[in-house]
């Protein structure tokens, strides 16, 4: 026996309360939530002619919320990617805000700098690597270290420098 049409638009809309829940699960913004699960309506209205009565609609109907929020996320994340053309690419990535182009900003950068230049080459040149915007895989295969070392380096030189500059938190 085939569902029909209206009776699926009726669970649709009687499971509105239970998108919202979700949405707001993956989104963790009301607003955003809201807007998830109106597009997920939408998305499952245009849609349900490819609904199949032996699947589980709501598992069907959440797997759209959860398409359409990964999608969604993956083209925010291509759009705020910063291409650098300057010379030494060291703020390759970079989010807009990071805030060093502010005087406390710059002060700040500069106090870790200098901090970080009175490390071992061991730990600083790692850590300083995954903080530009390299990957682990990409610093262990570039300095010929095993990536579980370049992964301890780069926490004890985290740590070491929260230890140091923990009055500027």
């Amino acid at each position: 026996m085939k569902t029909s049409k209206q009776t699926l638009e009726r669970d649709l809309v009687l499971m509105q309360g239970n998108m919202l829940n979700y949405a707001l699960t993956l989104t963790t913004n009301r607003d955003e939530a809201k807007d998830l699960t109106q597009e997920t309506t939408l998305k499952a209205l245009s849609n349900i002619d490819k609904y199949y009565d032996n699947v589980n609609f709501k598992g069907w109907v959440f797997t759209i919320m959860h398409n359409l929020f990964v999608n969604n996320y993956r083209r925010v994340m291509r759009t705020q990617t910063v291409i650098d053309h300057s010379d030494n690419l060291y703020q390759l990535n970079m989010p807009q805000d990071s805030g060093f182009d502010t005087p406390e900003g710059a002060y700040t950068y500069s106090e870790i700098m200098n901090v970080l230049n009175n490390f071992a080459d061991e730990y600083r040149t790692p850590f300083t690597m995954y903080f530009t915007g390299y990957k682990y895989e990409e610093i262990a295969k570039t300095l010929g270290l095993p990536l579980g070392t370049v992964k301890s380096r780069i926490f004890f030189a985290r740590k070491r420098l929260q230890e140091i500059l923990k009055d500027y938190r």
